[in-house]
């Protein structure tokens, strides 16, 4: 991760796609940018999909064409210096139960520079947001952290961290909904599961909602496996 200049640009992607693109490398700055512009472009496109730098608007070539969307992208782009916004206000906040104990809590607190009491003072106390949903259904990416903890994924993979795993790098906290092969630290566990397959509205987390983890022992965590949503709750702060 590393700061860099906001400059939006917009893009063809395949035949029903525009991406707009605010900044070569992911940044808090870029990252407020693109969620400002999604929160905004609500009705653009059949889809808005953001992203850590960018926001993919999926349209209908049936109902609307390409010219028509990138109009409207330009005519919103225009409404704002994209270089220095904040984040809009979050519409929920999600408060989610979590064991740090994992195996790398140690080693990722030693490259962040804190002890591991301080590391889980500061992970505990962070409002993130979720910037961006992928690589596997619902997966959450959730920043920033404070500059210290801009530390880098692992030069090898962990070939396995089960489902509820939080894991951490480059500012960053995902969580993942199920058993996955990662090169991120893992630090603690939920039992709380992003995605749910089979329910009505399967993805839990919607990009923009803030996110807080509450620190819980092993055993209390134990007890929440069970619970619909692992002991999360969500406040509406609309």
């Amino acid at each position: 991760m590393m700061d860099g200049v906001i400059k939006p640009e917009v893009l063809p992607l395949g035949q029903d796609g525009v991406l707009v693109r605010f900044a070569r490398a992911v940044s808090p700055e870029a990252s407020a940018a693109v969620a400002r512009f999604a929160a905004e472009a609500e009705g653009l496109a059949e889809e808005v999909a953001p992203a850590l730098a960018s926001v993919l608007l999926r349209f209908d070539p049936a109902r609307v064409t390409r010219p028509e969307v990138v109009s409207a992208v330009e005519a919103l782009l225009n409404t704002h210096d994209w270089q220095a916004l904040a984040d809009p206000a979050p519409r929920r906040l999600w408060r989610v139960p979590v064991a740090l104990d994992g195996a790398q809590l140690t080693e990722a607190a030693e490259m962040a520079g804190l002890s591991v009491e301080d590391a889980i003072k500061e992970l505990t106390a962070a409002e993130l947001r979720v910037r961006a949903i992928g690589f596997s259904p619902g997966m959450p990416y959730l920043g920033y952290l404070p500059e210290h903890w801009n530390i880098p994924r692992q030069t090898e993979l962990t070939p396995k961290v089960p489902a509820g795993a939080l894991v951490v790098a480059v500012r960053q906290l995902v969580l993942f909904p199920s058993e996955s092969v990662t090169g991120w630290r893992m630090i603690g566990r939920c039992a709380f599961r992003p995605f749910r397959r089979g329910a009505a509205e399967p993805f839990v987390l919607r990009a923009g909602d803030a996110v807080r983890f509450d620190p819980v022992s092993a055993d209390e965590l134990d007890a929440l496996q069970d619970q619909p949503l692992g002991g999360a709750v969500a406040e509406d702060m609309a």
